[in-house]
């Protein structure tokens, strides 16, 4: 679903590519764009309660339900799952290239287990996002999970018809883990280095997709407070990992 990262160029205002890796053979990969006024302008997408963050350009992020009804939902507590069998991959792939591809994430501590979509960039240079709650997705524009670089997954924190599939991301610790399962049936391991909470105004765009001498994992999705005038959260929740060794 959506497009690879060799897809249209965001349009407008936009910082310069973020690298896998600084050997001249890496590929390089693109933050996608969305200016303020870019959101504004699409009711569709806010009916639909599913869309962008907006930090200025060359920003990503998720923007939830937009249902002047709306309220957060409460549930219960967490129910973690099990980590998946298999093999760690190893030795370490320096491109994307050279890593399998991602098919599926599991988060035990707070009870993730998602298939992984593929999601790229729009025509006008804006993120796709997941058409449900229920799935996380990989941005194709970043490197594969696992290969030298910031690889970057998104997914809503919910919508006004319940949680969704990153709801609890904020309740991550360091330490926790992070498994990704690639299409080869290897698994890419990731420990959490840090979570936190920004304005959308001030989306460190350059910390999260910016070049990364390691394999990065950085997951996305909103928080902080609910605006029931616009619809919309004011911030975003951004989790860091690091492979894990």
């Amino acid at each position: 679903m959506g497009l690879t990262s060799r897809g249209p160029r965001p349009s407008g205002p936009r910082l310069a590519d973020a690298g896998a890796g600084t050997a001249p053979a890496r590929r390089k990969h693109r933050r996608p764009h969305l200016s303020l006024l870019a959101l504004v302008g699409r009711p569709a997408v806010v009916a639909a309660g599913i869309g962008l963050v907006l930090a200025g350009s060359g920003v990503a992020g998720l923007l939830m339900a937009s249902h002047r009804d709306y309220t957060p939902p409460r549930v219960g507590p967490v129910k973690p799952v099990l980590a998946p069998a298999g093999r760690p991959q190893t030795p370490v792939p320096q491109t994307s290239a050279h890593a399998s591809a991602p098919v599926s994430l599991t988060i035990p501590s707070i009870g993730v287990r998602s298939r992984l979509i593929r999601l790229g960039i729009t025509k006008s240079g804006a993120l796709q996002v997941p058409a449900t709650t229920t799935v996380a997705g990989w941005y194709t524009g970043s490197p594969r999970p696992g290969a030298i670089g910031s690889s970057v997954i998104v997914g809503h924190v919910d919508s006004f018809t319940g949680p969704g599939i990153f709801y609890r991301l904020h309740l991550l610790h360091p330490r926790n883990l992070i498994y990704v399962r690639q299409k080869d049936g290897r698994l890419a391991v990731f420990r959490v280095s840090s979570v936190h909470q920004y304005t959308k105004r001030g989306f460190p765009t350059v910390k999260v997709y910016g070049p990364a001498p390691t394999p990065q994992l950085r997951l996305i999705t909103c928080g902080g407070t609910f605006d029931v005038q616009t619809g919309h959260y004011l911030s975003n929740i951004v989790v860091y990992a690091t492979i894990a060794s």
